[in-house]
């Protein structure tokens, strides 16, 4: 029996071992990236990307790093979107990635870069209206050009910025990521007092993922921030 059980706890590693989603949770962003890629799907490829951008984010100890880990996941984004045309999350992921590289190249190319994010969080969200994911990505998308000054070249608007936002909460609600967003824009719109209720909830939910302690630790970070605000 011992012998047995022994087994179907080494079976059970390997598998949590192989599986992107739970590395991903782990916060074992280069294994899941390997792992998702070695799939050779449209899911893997998305969570390829994922990997990659969660591993910049979080892990990458200069700019460089991260942005040899977003021109990963645009490129691993890409090949989801070829993959299959229509899986919204290979446009998200792509969409995303392409967001955060535009930070590391500057505002001409940022701009660039600004109708294929919101081309491609559309393609998202015409696929899939309640995906999460996209809707939060879209309103920091109004916030980014709005405050920019350049929303109206590209149809933003920081009006958008708020009921995106609610539209997302109101269907994830326990997402710890979604709050920090929010909260973090509600804190660039001047709006403390809103923004504080965002961070405190992101605080008060359980924290499930290796992500979600780190973004409890910038709600943190940034609660201290507005201390005086």
């Amino acid at each position: 029996m011992r012998k047995i059980l022994t087994l179907a706890l080494v079976l059970f590693a390997a598998l949590a071992w192989a599986n992107p989603e739970a590395l991903i949770d782990q916060g074992s962003y280069k294994d899941a990236y390997q792992e998702a890629l070695s799939l050779h799907t449209a899911k893997g490829y998305a969570l390829a990307a994922q990997a990659a951008v969660l591993y910049a984010n979080l892990k990458a100890n200069t700019d460089k790093e991260k942005e040899v880990w977003y021109e990963k996941a645009e490129q691993a984004a890409e090949k989801a979107v070829k993959s299959d045309p229509n899986y919204a999350e290979g446009y998200f992921e792509l969409a995303r990635a392409q967001g955060r590289l535009a930070q590391f190249r500057g505002i001409l190319s940022s701009l660039g870069l600004a109708s294929s994010v919101r081309d491609n969080l559309n393609k998202a969200l015409k696929l899939n209206p309640r995906h999460v994911g996209a809707l939060v990505a879209l309103a920091i998308w109004n916030l980014e050009l709005a405050q920019k000054g350049v929303g109206w070249l590209y149809g933003a608007s920081i009006d958008n910025v708020k009921p995106l936002f609610e539209k997302a909460i109101k269907l994830e609600p326990n997402e710890v990521a979604h709050r920090l967003e929010y909260g973090f824009a509600l804190y660039r719109m001047k709006q403390y007092k809103e923004a504080r209720v965002q961070l405190e909830k992101a605080l008060e939910l359980p924290a499930r993922t290796y992500a979600d302690k780190m973004d409890q630790q910038q709600a943190r970070e940034l609660l201290d921030e507005m201390k005086n605000k």
